[in-house]
């Protein structure tokens, strides 16, 4: 059957790569879309998309009567899920094929049989896969699961069987805490998927994690496109990926690739799906089978020059693979990195907001489903933007990665670019010498930001640079607007500097520094003298819109400048700085009591309230349990005293900094 209306049930930017591929095959897209989603790069790009509900995916991407009938109202032959939302949900499939359209992926037995993980692995055991070692069957009882934690010895990992996407995933090292790690999966399993069911294996603390591509007619025919290596991780959550897992035999890899066809081949599998693996020396494990397309899907079409959304469209016209396993050859190396919004500061967790500057480094593959402008909200992943880089070989392409992520600049929102930097030139994951729990060991090492070369030089430009422009604006002109919120104004006092101009400026969280501007040769010269009494002289011009020509004595540097809303982005040889001028400080009172004040750490909603009012709580006891964009995070009292003025309930919805509890002095 000949796909010609292909609805695309999800957002973002799986959204957008779909669409482009739907479009390109002569098929024509629409999208689905929620509330809060009106008006998303998704539904802009694709030009057609229906309203399924409210802002919560619980009330509109994950509402399956209302995408049959956004499908049904467009007369859409085919449904494509992308990632996440239902795409592994068999229900979905179902109600999809009982509507006489296609859905896009596995059949509905075959989602029941993966989707549940006991019962994946149960298949991959009866193919002959190996798995690893632990409890048979699942777990709900909180007691039966905590005896035989006992009984197997720590570290033990807790799997809710209906996981997947990195989540439901708790490691369990400490006996203390043992009631509580229990308590927290079985919670997070039935919250997010429904079944308290979890899974008890033996955690492999050294391990890669390789995961293979297949391929599947439906018809018994199943290939690999070989493997990907997703070992670099944070929470069980991949962060950059590559393809082909560098560094292992190629007979090892074969023999797993091997391995994942064979498992395909039981249940004549139909559609893309990925079987991951973890490797310890020379050994293999099974870990599970994600019955969808990817995340990261964009390393493997660039080492075997496929579409595989294209081929996912082939495979649901009942036209068949189209090749052979012959047919495919790894043809150089390739690696994606995440960028999220979400602050390593504070354990990573997701940062909400809208995002006032995103530039996105150019002559490499970019998927993204936002532009500047766009909101990241509280209710979906807050992914920004993945990077691919394609090279002939690893160490080319680390280095081109590394070097992207220099010129990525975002503002609205905290971000893991940096987190990312350190990571692709991190010496020891050039070599390979990781495992899955390896970022984990060094995070205060990979969140430390690295100093700039010269951090003098790029702020004199940048308020030189600032001056220029403002020159030719005149609702921008510091001259004559003194008393806008830029922090420009006139000197005082009877020097030359004084007699200057005077800004204030901010790179990123850094401390703001006044420097102040004076003219050396009107219109292209300039001194430029800091807070310690430092004094700069550049030349500056622009040589074409948005480009300049930067002198500090007889060096010379091109960079990119732009100018907007306030903030000024300068592409530098060092990266993409953003400096923006700083907001009056705010001085500091006596009030002690605001330092026991417990606020929200971001915008979500509470799951779960631990404390009442008028408890005693020590330092750092957790008050509230709090769930936003896909993580659950423990809120915890900022002093001992006595828990008072409890303003939530669970279910709530809060924002960032919002005040949920007091902490009150005890009387002792």
């Amino acid at each position: 059957m000949k796909i010609k209306t292909l609805l695309i049930a999800n957002r973002g930017e799986i959204a957008c790569r779909i669409a482009r591929t739907a479009r390109a095959s002569g098929i024509t897209p629409v999208g689905v879309h929620s509330e809060a989603d009106a008006n998303a790069l998704h539904v802009r790009d694709i030009g057609k998309s229906v309203c399924i509900g409210a802002g919560p995916a619980s009330e509109s991407y994950l509402k399956i009567d209302a995408v049959i009938a956004a499908a049904q109202s467009v007369g859409a032959d085919a449904i494509h899920p992308g990632y996440g939302f239902l795409a592994e949900n068999p229900d979905f499939a179902r109600a999809v094929e009982a509507a006489g359209m296609i859905f896009m992926g596995p059949t509905p037995e075959t989602l029941e049989r993966f989707g549940d993980k006991a019962s994946a692995k149960e298949a991959a055991i009866a193919a002959g896969v190996p798995v690893i070692s632990g409890a048979e069957g699942a777990r709900s009882d909180p007691r039966q699961i905590a005896d035989e934690v006992r009984q197997m010895g720590l570290p033990v990992l807790l799997k809710a069987v209906g996981g997947g996407g990195g989540r439901g995933q708790r490691l369990v090292t400490d006996e203390t805490t043992l009631v509580e790690d229990i308590e927290g999966a079985l919670r997070e399993a039935k919250s997010t998927f429904g079944s308290e069911g979890l899974l008890l294996e033996r955690f492999l603390p050294e391990a890669r994690h390789v995961e293979v591509q297949i391929a599947g007619d439906g018809k018994g025919h199943v290939v690999h496109l070989f493997e990907r290596d997703c070992t670099l991780q944070r929470r069980h959550q991949k962060v950059i990926e590559e393809a082909p897992a560098w560094g292992l035999p190629r007979t090892l890899l074969d023999e797993i690739a091997h391995d994942a066809v064979r498992l395909g081949e039981t249940l004549d599998y139909r559609g893309l799906g990925t079987v991951e693996f973890l490797v310890a020396g020379d050994d293999y494990f099974f870990l599970e089978v994600n019955p969808r397309i990817q995340v990261e899907h964009p390393v493997t079409e660039a080492i075997t020059g496929l579409d595989l959304v294209a081929l996912h469209l082939r495979i649901a016209e009942g036209a068949g693979l189209g090749l052979v396993q012959d047919d495919l050859k790894i043809n150089g190396h390739a690696v994606e990195a995440r960028l999220y919004a979400e602050d390593p500061a504070m354990q990573f967790a997701p940062s909400t907001g809208t995002l006032t500057t995103l530039s996105l480094p150019e002559g490499l593959r970019i998927d993204s489903g936002v532009e500047e402008g766009d909101a990241v909200t509280p209710y979906y992943d807050p992914m920004i933007a993945k990077l691919i880089v394609h090279a002939p070989d690893r160490e080319t392409a680390l280095a081109r990665l590394a070097t992207a992520l220099d010129h990525v600049a975002v503002e609205g929102v905290e971000t893991n670019r940096a987190f990312l930097t350190a990571l692709a030139r991190n010496a020891e994951f050039e070599r390979m010498q990781v495992h899955t729990r390896w970022i984990d060991d060094r995070l205060d090492e990979l969140t430390q930001a690295s100093p700039l070369v010269r951090p003098d030089l790029w702020k004199a430009a940048a308020a030189i640079l600032f001056v220029a422009k403002s020159r030719g604006d005149a609702d921008a002109n510091p001259w004559t607007n003194r008393d806008s919120f830029t922090g420009w104004r006139l000197g005082l006092g009877g020097d030359a500097m004084e007699a200057g101009q005077c800004v204030t400026l901010t790179e990123s969280d850094s401390e703001s520094e006044e420097l102040r501007i004076g003219p050396v040769k009107l219109g292209t010269k300039y001194t430029v003298l800091s807070e310690n009494g430092d004094a700069l002289t550049l030349s500056a011009s622009e040589i074409t819109p948005g480009r300049w020509r930067l002198s500090d004595g007889d060096t010379v540097h091109l960079i990119e400048a732009r100018l907007h809303d306030g903030v000024i982005e300068l592409d530098t040889p060092e990266g993409r700085l953003v400096f923006r001028p700083a907001a009056p400080l705010a001085f500091a009172g006596g009030d002690a009591a605001a330092d026991r004040a417990v606020t929200s750490p971001l915008t979500g909603m509470i799951v779960e309230i631990k404390v009442v009012d008028g408890q005693a709580v020590a330092e750092g006891d957790v008050v509230a349990v709090m769930e936003s964009m896909k993580l659950e995070i423990s809120i915890r009292a900022t002093a001992a005293g006595i828990a008072s003025n409890i303003s939530i309930s669970n279910g709530d919805m809060v924002d960032r900094g919002q005040v949920i509890a007091e902490i009150l002095p005890s009387e002792e």
